[in-house]
């Protein structure tokens, strides 16, 4: 009962801030962590001979993975028409979707509808240039915005809603009886990028999203990688779509500005430009399963003190799996800073050779949409090559949960209001605003229903557990 309460109550707003603060561990390294931590590797290490031997394993076929990666590149990437999503993915399409764990969807939405969504927001801004804020804040690239009417416009789009269906449906629940309907998106609002040719003062480079040490230190977070921290072969038959261990995660224990704390299975972009490679796009690492489980074991292990001395940058690390022993009286976590989001680095993360195994997507059109698996190590490009614009809307794909059912009731009042969405930083955002979006912009029920303003509905193929939710949702949204 407490769980539901706190999954349920309205959360406060966060402080003001920018995208620039919650990934500036991206580029320095945070200070260490407490000692407790070191305890929590100790719980969390049952059986350390077998923990050793699934390492070695994962850095094996990492060996193998760099190799393919390095032959194909981008070709790795799975690319549809909206109509094989309309008719469901081949097998041989859902097998490459699930290895990589990224997919580009084209033609659902016009190239001429995308760009005016664009245009709508370039006059928006333009509207509204005296209160605008961003980052980096004398050159904005990433806006602060959440309720232009070109974001509710895609966020609520048919060819969006479809695809959101699609691919939220390719997850399943190991518990039958689990709250959730994979087949009923919501919408979460985020930002807006508007990228202009050049370099970027401020770019992300490779993390993951969705907490960072939370992955370790809440303990139903840390159930979703079992089977990686049972040790020996049990980090094969880790099942990154299974929704049920993700259902009570708490993926923002510090009420990080800019966290995520929703269940977001697929993060997403839909293209406003077309960007090639070398445009200021996204890049991903094509490897979901075994990249997931390198990061996971990773704590646990350090390069032996007497090599570690003669490294002087990152290709001195001596990658061999010899030269690495499990350490569980270090509290030190690669990448993780309370607060901020999982960083990727050479130094951090060595095995997993970003230089060569991060790769550039594909060219996007405009209306493209692109989503990637929440556990995807991904960034962008530092350097914007191009010609034009290198814009996207960040729309994500999440399903109904009773804790989503929550934020989108707290995310509904502050659409009304124009203040930022509940898990960015706070504000007066765009309240004061003019021409932001309205309900009334919202010409169909089902756009409507993903942005909480009418009841989910109930079918007779419907589970326990979407039963169950729907009623959760319907009450918490006060209907």
């Amino acid at each position: 009962m407490l769980a539901q309460v706190a999954q349920t109550q309205r959360r406060a707003a966060k402080n003001e801030g920018t995208i620039m603060e919650f990934f500036e561990n991206l580029v320095t390294e945070g200070p260490p962590l407490p000692a407790r931590f070191s305890d929590l590797k100790k719980e969390m290490c049952a059986d350390p001979a077998a923990l050793e031997r699934s390492w070695r394993d994962v850095l094996k076929e990492l060996e193998s993975a760099t190799k393919e990666i390095r032959e194909r590149g981008a070709e790795m990437i799975l690319q549809v028409p909206y109509a094989d999503i309309q008719r469901g993915l081949s097998e041989e399409q859902l097998k490459a979707l699930k290895k990589t764990g990224v997919v580009i969807v084209r033609g659902g939405v016009p190239k001429e509808e995308a760009l005016g969504w664009k245009k709508s927001i370039k006059d928006y801004i333009a509207a509204n240039k005296e209160k605008v804020t961003g980052s980096p804040p004398d050159n904005i690239v990433f806006y602060e915005l959440y309720n232009t009417k070109g974001q509710i416009l895609a966020r609520t789009h048919p060819a969006l809603i479809g695809t959101q269906k699609y691919l939220l449906s390719l997850w399943h629940t190991s518990n039958p009886a689990s709250p959730i309907s994979v087949r009923t998106p919501i919408s979460y609002f985020d930002r807006l990028r508007i990228r202009p040719p050049g370099p970027s003062v401020f770019t992300l480079g490779p993390h993951i999203d969705g907490g960072s040490i939370e992955r370790w230190e809440d303990p139903a977070f840390r159930s979703c990688f079992g089977r990686i921290l049972e040790g020996g072969d049990a980090w094969r038959r880790y099942d990154p779509f299974d929704i049920s261990p993700r259902l009570d995660a708490n993926q923002d224990l510090y009420n990080a500005p800019n966290q995520c704390s929703i269940f977001r299975p697929w993060q997403g972009w839909t293209a406003l430009s077309s960007t090639d490679a070398g445009e200021g796009t996204l890049r991903v690492l094509p490897s979901l399963s075994l990249a997931t489980a390198y990061l996971i074991l990773r704590p646990f292990f350090r390069l032996r003190t007497e090599l570690a001395a003669g490294v002087t940058s990152p290709s001195d690390i001596p990658l061999d799996a010899d030269a690495w022993v499990l350490d569980l009286e270090n509290p030190a976590f690669p990448g993780c800073t309370p607060g901020k989001t999982q960083a990727i680095t050479s130094e951090t993360h060595p095995h997993l050779r970003i230089g060569e195994t991060i790769v550039s997507i594909p060219r996007v059109e405009p209306g493209d949409q692109v989503y990637w698996h929440t556990d995807v190590i991904h960034a962008v490009e530092r350097d914007h090559n191009g010609a034009g614009d290198s814009s996207v809307l960040y729309i994500p794909a999440a399903p109904l949960t009773e804790r989503n059912a929550a934020y989108l009731r707290d995310q509904r009042a502050t659409f009304l209001q124009g203040f930022p969405s509940p898990d960015f930083p706070g504000g007066e955002g765009e309240s004061t605003f003019v021409n932001r979006a309205k309900l009334e912009d919202i010409a169909h029920v089902d756009g409507r229903r993903m942005l909480g303003f009418e009841p989910f509905g109930y079918d007779s193929f419907l589970s326990a557990g979407e039963r169950q939710v729907i009623a959760a949702a319907n009450e918490i949204l006060g209907f």
